[in-house]
């Protein structure tokens, strides 16, 4: 549905993504995981359009994103920034905003039926009067995902969805976008720095360093050793009640020669 070939892009002179290619399917979570500054934020933004790559191709339903306009792109596409500015706005009128590709005059009953449901999925009900401004920074994180939810769009990108939350908050909104993945069809990118939440969470990993694809593939590419590579720190992987996770080791000297490989742990561990 959404594939970005040779994605090539860079500030004035300096290459910020080099040949990075990714394809996204209905139904499927993609993470983005790197370093920071290893280009997350800057591909989330060349697949939605905001910025143009210098070289490569962005293709969405077999079109390419440069021949679409920004309505067009809305329609399909849903972006979730890194930082959600804060607004004079209601909370359900910044909600209603992900309506706007699809008001053609003034909004419907269905569009406002829409925006209730979105506040109700998010927990923002009792919010829905209130300015955006009045909100705490995971709040206003959540008022972005409910007007990402309004859209209605077939692709949602999302540059760090729980950097701002809790952690009860965390799984809340990693499980409702399992949710619109699996039951909606919904193709789904996003970057993030949690490891352990992509493991639990995606399908699919990819993982720049340096603006280039180090690795890109399904679950079985994440290995000690490949993490080690991309983030610079040395780590084991652990089964603790069936759930894979990761856990740095700090100093590596200390480290026993297994270390590096998957080690099985008992439910009561």
């Amino acid at each position: 549905m959404l594939r970005a070939k040779d994605i090539t892009f860079g500030y004035r002179k300096e290459v910020i993504l080099q040949g990075v290619s990714i394809s996204v399917d209905r139904g499927t979570i993609t993470a983005v995981l790197g370093m920071n500054g290893s280009g997350k934020t800057t591909i989330i933004k060349c697949l939605n359009g905001l910025l143009k790559p210098w070289y490569g191709v962005v293709m969405l339903d077999g079109e390419s994103l440069s021949t679409l306009n920004r309505e067009q792109i809305a329609r399909k596409v849903a972006y979730v920034p890194q930082r959600s500015y804060e607004s004079d706005l209601s909370v359900f009128d910044a909600v209603l905003l992900g309506r706007k590709p699809h008001i053609k005059w003034n909004p419907s009953n269905i569009d406002l039926e829409i925006v209730s449901d979105a506040l109700r999925t998010m927990g923002l009900e009792e919010y829905a009067l209130r300015p955006v401004r009045e909100l705490s920074g995971g709040e206003i994180q959540r008022v972005a995902l409910a007007r990402a939810l309004a859209q209605e769009a077939e692709v949602l990108l999302l540059d760090e969805p729980t950097s701002s939350l809790d952690l009860h908050r965390q799984l809340e909104v990693m499980n409702l976008l399992c949710e619109l993945a699996r039951e909606k069809g919904m193709a789904i990118v996003l970057s993030v720095h949690d490891i352990n939440l992509a493991l639990r969470f995606a399908d699919k990993f990819l993982l720049l360093r340096d603006g280039k694809v180090y690795a890109y593939g399904e679950r079985d590419i994440l290995t000690p050793k490949l993490i080690e590579e991309v983030f610079n720190v040395p780590v084991v992987m652990q089964h603790v009640y069936d759930q894979l996770i990761v856990i740095p080791i700090f100093d590596a000297r200390d480290a026993k020669n297994d270390e590096r490989s998957y080690i099985k742990v008992g439910a009561g561990a």
